[in-house]
């Protein structure tokens, strides 16, 4: 089965009075048309072998060819001026511009009256109702959606708030507690560095007692000896001049 599709376009030609309503159906390789102004209706059935014709006079496969005139029939362009101009006997001519290259194009196609408008005036109404319900209920489910997207972004926004607090505080208490223990490792280490400084000062001192007192000592020694050397050297020089013996009556005297 050919896929289908439809538009339905409100259009003010450049000229016109009132505005058009084009209602397009789309398919792979032809479209049919049909355009009210509220009072009459007409019609254009656009074949394959009429599509195909236009779509090598343009150079263009017949697929891009459909796809282009959807593009403009479907959205009113800004930049394309549209006609809606009479070709004799009641026919009308649908034209609408566009810019390929630099080059600025017109496509025309020739519209018949429709052998009867009223259907085709209430086809196209009935379709624009249609598509208004549609859309309607497509705004209402948009709608509801987005409420309860709303409802959900707010809990999920109070329950994220709820998480920061949370680590937050769990972040404070486990830096409380990381800090009392940094705090309590620091004073030991402190309390072991001054118990270490004082048994390395308890342990220095009496070395430095007893080395001062070698050195007193030793000093002293060398002065004992010095003054007894010196004395030594006194008695030497005063026996030179003491004759070594004694007179006899001397002798008797003192033992007298």
């Amino acid at each position: 089965m050919e896929d289908t599709r439809h538009t339905c376009l409100k259009l003010q030609p450049k000229g016109a009075a009132e505005p058009i309503f084009v209602k397009g159906t789309w398919f792979h390789s032809h479209f049919d048309l049909s355009i009210t102004d509220g009072h009459h209706a007409w019609i254009c059935q656009a074949s394959e072998e009429q599509v195909k014709d236009r779509a090598v006079q343009w150079d263009q496969p017949v697929p891009e060819y459909v796809a282009l005139a959807e593009r403009y029939l479907g959205f009113q362009q800004p930049g394309s001026v549209y006609g809606f101009a009479d070709a004799g006997d009641g026919h009308k001519r649908l034209s609408w511009t566009f810019e390929k290259e630099g080059t600025k194009l017109e496509w025309r196609w020739k519209c018949q009256p429709s052998p009867n408008s009223k259907k085709t005036t209430a086809d196209i109404m009935d379709f624009l109702m249609d598509a208004n319900i549609r859309l309607s209920e497509e705004v209402v489910r948009k709608t509801q959606s987005f409420e309860r997207l709303k409802v959900e972004s707010e809990k999920c926004l109070a329950q994220s708030e709820k998480l920061t607090n949370e680590k937050m505080e769990f972040e404070s208490a486990v830096y409380a507690k990381f800090l009392a223990v940094l705090n309590s490792k620091k004073a030991k280490l402190r309390e072991l560095r001054d118990q270490l400084q004082k048994k390395n000062a308890t342990g220095k001192l009496p070395k430095e007692e007893e080395s001062t007192d070698k050195t007193e000592s030793f000093d002293g020694g060398s002065d004992d000896e010095n003054s007894e050397e010196e004395t030594s050297e006194n008695l030497t020089g005063t026996s030179k001049d003491i004759p070594t013996s004694r007179p006899r009556g001397r002798k008797k005297m003192l033992r007298k």
